[in-house]
């Protein structure tokens, strides 16, 4: 499988505002600090806020932050909230796709329990298992000694 920039900037995200001391970021640091498009990350922090994993605060002194403890996020969870209007192949959307072998073809049950699968095996690790001196390091350098 192969995270869309979507997830990946969700993940990434999650560990920069797990890791440390900076309990609050604006959208801008952020952006900033993991190299994204803001608009982009904004997008991604939405649907984070919807799923109840960060909460926003808008204006001056506002910005994002966890909403649940890193050890109470469970990274297959995650992914597939953020994953989940992605179909895995065109037979997995809503309506069927376009794909002429659908009738007769037998790989759509084992993709579909590879990726259930994989959702299990990340469901064993949580945000806090990834979070390690390194990472809250860079969490914790300016964005001016990037």
């Amino acid at each position: 499988m192969r995270l869309t920039s979507f997830s990946d900037f969700g993940l990434r995200t999650l560990l920069m505002l797990g890791s440390g001391e900076h309990d609050t970021w604006s959208s801008a640091e952020l952006a900033n600090k993991l190299n994204v498009s803001r608009d982009h990350l904004i997008k991604v922090v939405q649907r984070l806020a919807v799923g109840g994993y960060v909460q926003t605060t808008r204006g001056a002194g506002g910005g994002v932050k966890l909403n649940r403890r890193p050890a109470e996020i469970r990274l297959g969870e995650v992914l597939e909230w953020l994953d989940g209007n992605s179909p895995l192949t065109e037979c997995f959307r809503d309506d069927g796709g376009q794909c002429l072998l659908a009738g007769f073809c037998a790989l759509r049950s084992k993709l579909d329990r590879a990726r259930k699968m994989f959702y299990t095996e990340l469901n064993t690790w949580t945000l806090a298992d990834c979070i390690n001196p390194a990472l809250e390091e860079f969490a914790a350098l300016s964005l001016q000694s990037l």
